[in-house]
């Protein structure tokens, strides 16, 4: 998947759960990912992140902290 279109779909998913009441946001963003995302597709996020490359919302940012890596790299 393109750099570009992980970070859009990341962000749309980031977008729709800052509105939602209460706190845990970035949480769920990390938990959707985890249950969601297919392995190669974490591990590239995980990368991207860990660049510090630009274009990730804030709370993508934030939940990237609790995003489990694959087992296999």
């Amino acid at each position: 998947m393109s750099p570009e279109k992980m970070v859009m779909m990341a962000n749309q998913l980031a977008s729709f759960l800052k509105t939602q009441t209460g706190g845990g946001q970035a949480e769920e963003v990390a938990a959707d990912i985890n249950d969601c995302c297919e392995p190669r597709m974490r591990s590239q996020l995980i990368r991207y992140a860990a660049m510090g490359e630009p274009g990730l919302h804030p709370l993508v940012q934030r939940a990237m902290r609790s995003v489990r890596a694959p087992a296999d790299g």
